[in-house]
């Protein structure tokens, strides 16, 4: 008999969670999850005991899959759902197949969800086949919303050299936008979100939590699928709760510590930010770590940018390129125990890493002093008023101080075997795939934030460079921004599909930084702002499927 999860989870509360604060202020949702007890309990353990048996259930029907049509949906539809990681390889596989296979090239639907996968996945699969769909006047042959829908998250992605998907997201958004109100609301809500954010582009977590109750309307739903789902999402929620109660703990000792007023207290929203980056339960320590270093590059980044002056910044600077005690003894009385208990977290991590892994803690200490070095170089702009020429001198440093560089490489040290010493050297390289990352981190990050900045002193963002490169408005720059910003995201599906020697991992990993970078930057800087995404932290945290 299936086990319903919202009857397993609504044991929650009772088995030690507390109800969550009303209103979205970090300090109380901290308290919240330090208070959090994990479940221990009968039900938990036949929520796990049922996860085995229908994700045996599930790769039956992955290894029975044989035509076309059938894989592609099976693979977007677990994709979707998070379940594609239990079956990388059948995946790949069927994906293998697809590839080398015939199929109907006259079948838009099918067409669009092919390149769309294959792409995803890394191969270089050409656009012209959609050539084929476009009559004289530009238009294409995507005459219900489904068709409309599969081409229009199949032309996201696209790189510099697809002019005829440039076209087809022109044309799709048009007629998209203005079917959206004659549709039923299921309909209505998938073509709301691809709207807002292209298929390609979203956090994958927040993907899951938002499709599986879509997928459960659907009258084509495969039951065991869908309880895989819900039961996988749940367990998956509660490891969450246990990593933000550790996090939080380690945040609250910091502050006590460090005894710095100024810290920003922002431990959910970081965590929930590393959580969006890799949410796998083999990826548990990784977010852990991500969201300390996290939580060190924001204070330093406030140090540097506002509280303190440039000598105290320099000293901290000096102290972070040797990284060792000995250094605390040139920094100023206040910063002394923040450095000290920044030493000791990189040592607790060479624990937590083991023989074999501690090494690369050296990795981490390189991030920061490479962090430090630009955060350094953004001072002496700002003491001199100095606004770089162009943009893109701005970008060869600020691209590196917004902090993505240094997270993105970091997300690899809690990874595991797979990663390796080889790996984190050529990461440190700086490829052209972390550089368009970066790219698209700074844009996206300065569009939001930049006129929230200039109200104080503060170096020039990549907007006020345009403007006086190019004599322009503010609202014009910011229009040239958010098409900079399309190119990057063209250059990163470049640089995707481009292999190289790393790990597949490498790759998505990466591409999965820009995803969450869209999320946390699409309206507003949500991580200043955090009561914008508060119902999604809710979601991801407190109330189980």
């Amino acid at each position: 008999m299936a086990l319903k999860p919202a009857v397993v989870c609504s044991k929650k509360e009772d088995e030690g969670m507390q109800k969550p604060p009303a209103t979205f202020h970090p300090t109380l949702w901290g308290d919240f999850f330090v208070d959090y007890q994990p479940p221990n309990g009968p039900q938990h353990a036949y929520m796990q005991e049922r996860v085995e048996v229908l994700r045996e259930e599930v790769r039956r029907i992955v290894k029975g899959s044989k035509e076309v049509a059938k894989i592609l949906d099976l693979v977007i539809t677990l994709q979707r759902l998070g379940l594609d990681s239990y079956y990388k390889t059948e995946l790949d596989e069927l994906l293998h197949s697809v590839y080398n296979s015939h199929y109907n090239d006259k079948d838009l639907d099918l067409v669009s969800l092919r390149f769309y996968l294959l792409r995803k996945n890394g191969y270089d699969v050409s656009s012209d086949i959609f050539l084929r769909f476009k009559d004289k006047e530009g238009n294409f042959a995507a005459y219900d919303i489904r068709s409309l829908l599969g081409l229009y998250n199949a032309a996201h992605v696209r790189t510099h050299g697809d002019q005829v998907l440039d076209g087809a997201i022109a044309f799709t958004k048009s007629r998209l936008t203005t079917q959206l109100k004659h549709l039923k609301s299921s309909l209505r809500k998938e073509v709301s979100f691809a709207l807002e954010t292209p298929l390609f582009r979203r956090v994958r977590i927040l993907e899951t939590r938002n499709y599986i109750p879509i997928y459960e309307m659907m009258s084509t739903r495969n039951e065991a699928i869908l309880e895989f789902a819900k039961l996988n999402f749940n367990l998956l929620q509660l490891l969450y709760c246990e990593e933000l109660k550790k996090v939080t703990l380690w945040w609250k000792e910091l502050n006590v510590q460090s005894n710095l007023s100024f810290i920003r207290d922002r431990i959910v929203e970081m965590h929930f930010w590393m959580t969006a980056l890799c949410p796998e339960f083999n990826y548990s320590l990784s977010r852990i770590i991500l969201t300390k270093m996290m939580a060190y590059i924001t204070i330093i980044d406030d140090i540097f940018d506002t509280h303190g002056t440039t000598e105290e910044s320099m000293m901290l600077a000096e102290a972070i390129y040797k990284c060792n005690e000995s250094a605390t003894v040139l920094l100023p009385e206040y910063m002394k125990d923040f450095y000290l208990y920044l030493l000791k977290t990189f040592d607790l991590i060479e624990d937590e890493l083991g023989t074999s892994s501690g090494y690369r803690v050296f990795y981490l200490k390189e991030l920061f002093k490479r962090l430090v070095q630009g955060y350094s170089k953004e001072i002496k702009w700002r003491d001199e008023h100095y606004v770089p020429k162009t943009v893109d001198e701005h970008l060869e440093l600020s691209r590196t101080t917004v902090g993505a560089f240094e997270l993105a490489c970091a997300s690899f040290v809690g990874m595991g075997d797979i990663i390796t010493k080889e790996t984190l050297d050529w990461l440190l390289t700086y490829p052209e795939l972390l550089k368009c990352f970066t790219t698209l981190a700074r844009l996206s990050n300065d569009i939001v934030s930049t006129k929230r900045e200039q109200r104080g002193e503060h170096h020039a963002s990549t907007v006020q460079c345009y403007m006086l490169q190019h004599g322009t408005t503010m609202h014009d720059a910011c229009v040239k921004i958010k098409e900079m910003i399309e190119d990057s995201w063209k250059d990163i599906v470049k640089e995707y599909l481009t292999p190289t020697e790393q790990p597949r991992v490498v790759a998505q990993t990466i591409v999965d930084f820009a995803r969450t970078a869209d999320y946390m930057y699409k309206k507003t800087d949500s991580f200043t702002f955090a009561n914008t995404i508060k119902d999604m932290v809710v979601s991801l945290y407190i109330k189980p499927i």
